[in-house]
């Protein structure tokens, strides 16, 4: 199997390639470029170069993995415009997977145990947090507390009792806690294991607000 990971969701934006002879054997070759600053700028050009580290060719690939987030809205829906369009050039198999899943599988890689809190920036002053508990033996992990928007009291609280904080550029709003950006050779690593495929046009960020809009006023029409 041969995956490109795309993970546009934060600063930090990286493409990743992993690649496995199947499924059983575990990933035997991992090549991944990282972009940090600005916006989305350059995404083909890090795709053009982590396929030469990885040594294949665009057609080679079998499946496109897409971070949606949450996180940068227009980093994620600029990498699910270019799974889309691999889809529909080459038939490429899908797979969308949450930033989240991304976090804890890279917590758990750098060794945290215990409860870990993934936050991330929602603007309007406040964050997205999913709570985790990290096995020590094992590494096994379970969800204590879905992902949720809350404010910033309430992840202030979790910080005065002691509790770890972890996610993009956290250190920014809260010194105590610990940067950790997901990374597209993780994205990779975790879509081997899944066959939840999907159609480009099922690939949607994850944003927990609902939309809204202001109608506008019908055309007035003016006195002769």
């Amino acid at each position: 199997m041969k995956i490109l990971a795309l993970e546009f969701s934060s600063s930090q934006r990286s493409v990743g390639v992993v690649t496995t002879i199947s499924r059983q054997t575990g990933p035997i070759d991992v090549a991944e470029v990282i972009e940090t600053g600005g916006s989305v700028a350059r995404p083909f050009e890090m795709i053009e170069e982590v396929l030469r580290q990885a040594r294949i060719e665009r057609e080679q690939i079998e499946c496109v993995a897409v971070a949606l987030g949450p996180g940068s809205y227009n980093g994620i829906r600029s990498s699910i415009a270019i799974a889309q369009g691999w889809q529909l050039a080459a038939g490429t198999k899908l797979l969308g997977i949450s930033a989240i899943d991304c976090l804890v599988a890279q917590a758990r890689e750098d060794g945290l145990i215990g409860k870990v809190n993934i936050v991330i920036d929602a603007q309007r002053t406040e964050f997205y947090l999913a709570s985790f508990h990290i096995e020590a033996d094992n590494g096994n992990t379970r969800s204590i507390d879905p992902l949720r928007i809350v404010d910033r009291k309430a992840v202030d609280a979790l910080a005065a009792s002691g509790d770890q904080l972890v996610g993009p550029e956290i250190t920014k709003w809260f010194p105590q806690g610990r940067d950790l950006f997901p990374r597209a050779a993780i994205l990779g690593r975790l879509a081997l294991s899944r066959t939840d495929f999907v159609s480009g046009d099922h690939l949607e960020p994850i944003y927990l607000r609902e939309t809204n809009f202001v109608k506008a006023p019908a055309t007035r029409k003016l006195p002769p």
